[in-house]
């Protein structure tokens, strides 16, 4: 990062930079890609280069896209979300998906977009499902965008190259700064034509960068140097869960701990407790108080 070669972003002139978008860009066997400041930001970028105001997009209740990105596609691009429940592998139905397509009626907002997430919730999605997925929505004339946040994580466990995963995608947005260890940034990976419209909306949402070299370097390292390193994650998260499995206070779903999440929970009277001693012990967990449940539960992310 220190010696990395800068330029001005905004005008594309920053060589590494244009570097890294060449590099994820190559991997993912998309025809461009667009460095920008977050996950948040790619995936709605990503959602306003497919929608337009008063269309509609597909997506998972407990979504990135739709639940934890401050309702940003339906406050900045007018687009309003058709959710529905996750399946427990991290699917959606797609036989649902198909019947919440709206018809071609001025009553309706016009669906435009079918969105998933890989990995979700460490949850990979099988290869045969993305397949399905990507058919199902283009013979609806839908696009279909993959928050790709862990993108690396899924195909490290499937052991496939990238490209495989994200051709059954129009976009793919790709997190650098999670489990490949930069400390900034995201890539969305796409057709030219949609990348070029992503840019102009990055331009308005204020994510045009400057000498953003120093932050793309990093990115540069993330995909070079630490995607097969994913594999060491996913073995410290199972020898984690297996662990936890063996005290009797703790619930967990060994099954669900397929790359680097862990989620567990415990009885609600011993929470407290619990936060407060890992906290003594330099152990940060996030914390979600259930509303149907009086069990808490916790996750830790590599």
């Amino acid at each position: 990062m220190a010696v990395a070669e800068v330029g001005d972003d905004v005008y594309g002139e920053d060589p590494t930079v244009n570097r890294l978008q060449a590099i994820a860009a190559e991997m993912l066997q998309k025809e461009a890609a667009l460095f920008v400041s977050s996950g948040t930001q790619g995936n709605l970028l990503g959602l306003l280069s497919h929608c337009e105001r008063g269309d509609e997009y597909i997506v998972g209740q407990q979504a990135h896209t739709y639940r934890y990105e401050g309702g940003g596609a339906a406050v900045l691009g007018s687009i309003q979300p058709q959710p529905l429940d996750f399946l427990p592998d991290g699917t959606l139905d797609l036989g649902r998906v198909q019947s919440l397509i709206k018809p071609d009626d001025f009553h309706f907002a016009k669906t435009r977009l079918l969105c998933l997430e890989n990995t979700q919730a460490g949850k990979v999605l099988p290869m045969d499902y993305l397949a399905q997925a990507f058919a199902l929505a283009g013979s609806n004339y839908l696009g279909l965008h993959l928050d790709g946040a862990r993108i690396f994580n899924a195909a490290v466990k499937l052991r496939v190259p990238v490209h495989e995963i994200a051709r059954h995608a129009d976009t793919v947005s790709v997190c650098l700064s999670k489990g490949l260890g930069a400390p900034v940034g995201s890539l969305l990976c796409g057709p030219a034509h949609l990348i070029q419209k992503a840019l102009r909306w990055r331009k308005m949402l204020g994510g045009g960068m400057r000498q953003a070299g120093i932050l793309a370097a990093a990115g540069i390292v993330a995909l070079t140097s630490h995607v097969e390193r994913l594999a060491e994650d996913h073995d410290h998260a199972g020898f984690l869960a297996q662990k936890l499995s063996e005290i009797a206070e703790i619930r967990i779903d060994l099954d669900a701990v397929q790359t680097n999440m862990v989620f567990m929970e415990t009885p609600a009277q011993s929470s407290t407790l619990l936060s407060s001693f890992l906290k003594d012990h330099d152990f940060f967990i996030t914390r979600h108080d259930h509303p149907v449940s009086s069990r808490i539960p916790y996750f830790g992310s590599f």
